[in-house]
């Protein structure tokens, strides 16, 4: 597995959220700002609404910005490459249910033809896998697992 390509794939996934994110901000914004001249104290608690809306989607932006971040730091320097051997920060785990890439919160994605979920290292699921190697098998809401591969 082209682990190097599975990383372009999850960037431009980064990207396309983050620039998606700021225009929505950006849309928000402009009617907010659309609504201050119109109808006086009328409308102020949907400006208020708005400006909810606008912190909500700042928020949201600032954990995919800080996930950008994470994925830049920890694999330019190529050592997140590198073949592993138990589950930890950077590995692709081949489960009997399906394959994890404990990397970024990004959900589901395809490469090389095959599902690949990502999944945070502070996910629930990733800190029970943390460690385990090949063969070992975890429990998660009394669901047990085996580790099939690790990339």
């Amino acid at each position: 597995m082209n682990k190097e390509e599975l990383i372009k794939i999850v960037r431009q996934k980064l990207y396309e959220k983050i620039q998606n994110f700021e225009k929505l901000i950006s849309e928000t914004r402009a009617s907010n700002n659309d609504t201050k001249g119109s109808m006086g104290d009328k409308y102020e608690t949907g400006r208020e609404m708005l400006q909810q809306e606008i912190n909500n989607l700042q928020v949201q932006l600032n954990e995919v910005l800080k996930q950008q971040d994470f994925l830049k730091t920890s694999f330019e320097s190529l050592r997140m490459i590198k073949k592993f051997d138990k589950a930890e920060k950077g590995a692709i785990v081949k489960t009997e249910r399906g394959l994890f890439f404990i990397s970024v919160s990004l959900g589901e994605i395809t490469f090389e033809n095959q599902k690949i979920i990502c999944i945070s290292p502070e996910s629930p699921l990733a800190k029970v896998m943390n460690g385990k190697q090949k063969d070992e098998v975890f429990s998660l809401n009394n669901m047990g697992q085996k580790i099939v591969e690790i990339f």
